[in-house]
């Protein structure tokens, strides 16, 4: 049986050196930092910048990510134009010894929905790893409507999870009270007291404050949620590059070595 996901899933930010190549012990420390608060690990999605890490940051991050992940599951996130592209990089995950795999859309604002469950189908065909759904529309362009969601998860094996990002609260509420089976995350941190029902959060919040996040989970009030605002405010998370405030928070808190993002490493 494959395994059930609840509570905060963190999405790791990428720890790079000031070369660009992936901080090893950054990476260790900063699983260690959430460690006793989250439930899974989900390197090189959106929050770990996974759209512009080449083929080696995205290699070395996940595989990383396995080694000083000590019994958490580890989730991958793939983010790739074209369904070619998502396979070979979900083999290699495979290979590297993940738990499943993070996977958006194709690429595209023209995408039909049609295709969206083709890319999924192709995708089980060629691995046997879980898949998460990562419902965005931000980097792929388009998103999964709701029929389409309910129509994967019946169609396609073992799609453990949806990350769903949409930004509309109703639409999770509805997914979350669909019975599909599968689990439903909330991936908007000013959308949790919205989130009514959802299995769990994966969100950039994550990696400075899980313990924050799990007690959103717990007890989603308005006063919570007005907590959870001003932390994010504080930290960066609203902005539209929350990744290298996110960065800059927890290089100044000593848990990695540099703040640097993909896009001002050397050779970038």
């Amino acid at each position: 049986m494959p395994t059930r996901y609840t509570g905060t899933v963190v999405p790791l930010i990428t720890p790079l050196d000031p070369t660009g190549a992936v901080d090893a012990k950054s990476v260790g420390r900063l699983i260690d930092h959430v460690r006793t608060e989250v439930t899974g690990l989900m390197p090189a999605l959106t929050s770990g910048e996974g759209w512009a890490l080449d083929a080696r940051q995205w290699h070395d991050m996940v595989a990383h990510t396995v080694r000083h992940a000590r019994g958490l599951p580890v989730l991958a996130g793939i983010q790739l134009p074209d369904t070619a592209a998502v396979t070979a990089r979900a083999l290699l995950a495979a290979e590297l010894g993940v738990d499943a795999v993070v996977v958006t859309t194709p690429f595209g604002k023209d995408v039909g929905q049609d295709a969206i469950v083709e890319h999924y189908k192709a995708l089980r065909a060629a691995s046997s790893l879980p898949i998460f759904l990562y419902n965005e529309e931000a980097l792929s362009g388009n998103r999964i409507e709701y029929d389409t969601l309910l129509r994967i998860c019946a169609e396609v094996p073992d799609i453990v999870g949806i990350k769903e990002s949409s930004g509309d609260a109703a639409f999770t509420r509805r997914m979350a009270s669909a019975g599909t089976g599968v689990p439903v995350f909330e991936g908007w941190e000013n959308l949790l007291v919205d989130a009514v029902g959802v299995d769990g959060f994966i969100g950039p919040l994550a990696n400075l404050e899980p313990a924050l996040c799990n007690a959103m989970l717990v007890d989603p009030t308005p006063g919570r949620q007005a907590e959870i605002n001003e932390v994010c405010k504080r930290y960066g998370v609203f902005e539209d590059d929350w990744y290298r405030w996110v960065k800059l928070e927890l290089h100044t808190r000593g848990v990695i070595d540099s703040p640097v993002t993909r896009d001002e490493a050397a050779g970038s």
